[in-house]
């Protein structure tokens, strides 16, 4: 098994007491990993570290076997994220907006433009502007971005938020599609239980700041009536530290 993403020992504290604690995690390629914790749990504020955005106090983050800290561009080179929220141009169209995130990589047509606009059906728009479009198709702009350069890894801050339930099944199809053709490993936070129940295939758990734990959901569903029963077993036996 191939190991995408190495974080170890991951710590950084903020002046409030909020922050993350000694994180550790390995995830494979084709794996799509749901980073599950409440809002203010941390899980910003570690995807923030993965991407380069902030640093951490003390730890590591490997992203295709290079340090973000220590050699940012190769970390970064093979990755597409989303975090917080996705930015547009919004006085481009759709695909205007795309042609400008194309220009960042090597070897972006406008067939392979036309391509992430229908995998994230948005085909039709492809001549409106963004500032007309719903936080949902918003979304799926910004997911469209993420996917353009085919990179290896993706890392999505809450991407489901704000799409309704038709965005949320084309939206997790897309994913699922991506790690199962393209082996694109996805690195997915979301405080939305359900929703990571049956797009993830590996999750771990985020609270107070630390790991409670990290396994796969076929295993947490051999065990547990959902993952809602296993996330509420886990904060219980923590102690809601």
């Amino acid at each position: 098994m191939e190991k995408v993403i190495e974080i170890k020992n991951l710590t950084k504290l903020y002046k409030n007491g909020r922050g993350i604690k000694d994180i550790n995690l390995d995830i494979y390629k084709g794996d799509i990993f749901g980073f599950l914790g409440p809002n203010g749990a941390g899980k910003t504020t570690a995807m923030k570290i993965m991407t380069g955005l902030i640093k951490p106090d003390s730890g590591e983050v490997k992203i295709n076997g290079y340090s973000v800290l220590e050699d940012y561009e190769k970390a970064m080179q093979d990755v597409g994220c989303i975090i917080e929220t996705a930015e547009s141009y919004p006085f481009l169209t759709a695909y205007e907006n795309l042609k400008q995130f194309s220009r960042y990589y090597k070897n972006i047509d406008d067939k392979r433009i036309d391509e992430v606009l229908e995998m994230t059906s948005l085909i039709k728009y492809k001549n409106e502007k963004p500032r007309k479009f719903s936080l949902g198709m918003k979304q799926r702009l910004g997911i469209a971005a993420a996917i353009l350069s085919k990179p290896k890894v993706v890392i999505l801050d809450e991407p489901l938020n704000g799409l309704d339930v038709e965005g949320m099944i084309d939206m997790r199809n897309i994913i699922k599609n991506l790690a199962e053709k393209e082996e694109t490993t996805f690195f997915i936070s979301s405080h939305l239980i359900h929703d990571v129940e049956l797009t993830c295939n590996k999750i771990g758990v985020l609270y107070n700041g630390k790991m409670l734990n990290v396994d796969t959901t076929k295993n947490i569903l051999k065990n547990y009536a959902s993952l809602e029963n296993y996330f509420v077993s886990e904060v219980e036996r923590n102690g809601r530290i």
